[in-house]
């Protein structure tokens, strides 16, 4: 009888061990898909965690609105919804660090979760006048790489930190994605507009796609790319779709602030 009883007590152990395994896992992989990792770098790093505590028989399958984790031959299944993204390398980075950590031994397991708890609640790494500025910047910068006139930085930094709040603010108000970039799109190609009118600027075409670049896509197109290649081809076709909409969203924006006014 005291025999059963420590193997009762084993197995419950071992069930306890691997759910949080299971828990840690799927939270790494939470991080990482809702701030701009590849789908197959998700599953390869949940994997690798879910090895470096022993547990070989972990399967995850990963889409872009979602996280299904299962370890066979046990009642472990773990299922997460993801249904906000963003674009935030830094936590990507913290998550591949405590990855490596994880398989070389240097952390446990109840470190590791304190570390992925902290790691997701952190805030966004930059404030919001300091990416306003960073977008300001970048649109002159484009600007000038795209071979625009120096008379011109002026309006691009303008019409590029003025798109960058305008995203920032409808996003609150909005959590559709479209609706945010459409009407960024919007103020960009107004004061574009109103720059060539009053003089201030020259190039209309050069000011307006120095100040759009910062809205454009290009993680989510470079990881669709990747994911492809990967042969993740759900997850691949539908980045594909999320970028290609945002694109869409950036040109009827431009467009309607240039016919409407």
């Amino acid at each position: 009888m005291d025999g059963f009883l420590n193997d009762h007590q084993m197995m419950n152990s071992r069930e306890v061990f691997l759910h949080e395994v299971a828990t840690v896992c799927v939270l790494a992989g939470k991080i990482l898909l809702q701030n701009g990792a590849e789908t197959f770098r998700v599953e390869d790093t949940m994997n690798r965690i879910a090895n470096s505590f022993a547990v070989h028989e972990a399967q995850s399958f990963v889409t872009p609105t979602g996280i299904i984790f299962s370890i066979e031959n046990h009642d472990v299944t773990q299922l997460v919804r993801i249904r906000d993204r963003a674009t935030n390398l830094r936590k990507v980075t913290e998550v591949n660090t405590l990855s490596r950590q994880v398989a070389q031994g240097e952390i446990n397991l109840r470190t590791l979760h304190r570390e992925l708890s902290r790691v997701n609640r952190s805030t966004v790494a930059y404030s919001v006048p300091l990416q306003i500025f960073a977008a300001a910047v970048a649109s002159s910068s484009f600007l000038l790489m795209f071979l625009g006139q120096w008379h011109d930085v002026l309006p691009a930094f303008i019409a590029g930190g003025a798109g960058q709040a305008g995203m920032i603010y409808f996003h609150k108000l909005s959590k559709a994605k479209f609706f945010s970039e459409f009407m960024s799109s919007v103020i960009i190609g107004g004061i574009a507009l109103v720059s060539i009118k009053t003089g201030f600027g020259f190039q209309i075409d050069k000011i307006i796609i120095g100040a759009v670049m910062p809205l454009v896509p290009g993680v989510p197109i470079a990881n669709a790319v990747k994911d492809i290649m990967a042969g993740d081809l759900v997850a691949g076709l539908s980045k594909s779709a999320e970028a290609g909409l945002t694109a869409f969203a950036i040109g009827i924006g431009v467009t309607a602030a240039l016919v409407f006014n």
